[in-house]
């Protein structure tokens, strides 16, 4: 019997939030827009997870994804400028 194994990459990174903006942050992360979440659907991302450390105003992010190559277009797609 053959199995066909998925391989994922988990990213992480990291992002500086400008002071004075944590509301603006939450506001737009309480829900995810229904067209980004079909956009890493479309780019094989999954199990995607944002935090932020409200004393240093870090985002520290982390998900899975199978290709790199298809996750570096995600900065092309008008949804991803517009956030």
């Amino acid at each position: 019997m053959f199995v066909k194994k998925r391989i994922m990459n988990r990213v992480a990174f990291k992002m500086q939030l400008h002071k004075g903006q944590a509301e603006e942050y939450k506001k737009r992360h309480d829900e995810i827009w229904p067209v980004l979440s079909k956009l890493w659907k479309e780019t094989g991302i999954r199990d995607y997870s944002i935090f932020l450390d409200e004393e240093t105003h870090t985002l520290f992010a982390t998900l899975e994804v199978k290709s790199l190559k298809k996750m570096d277009t995600l900065s092309s797609s008008e949804v991803m400028r517009k956030g």
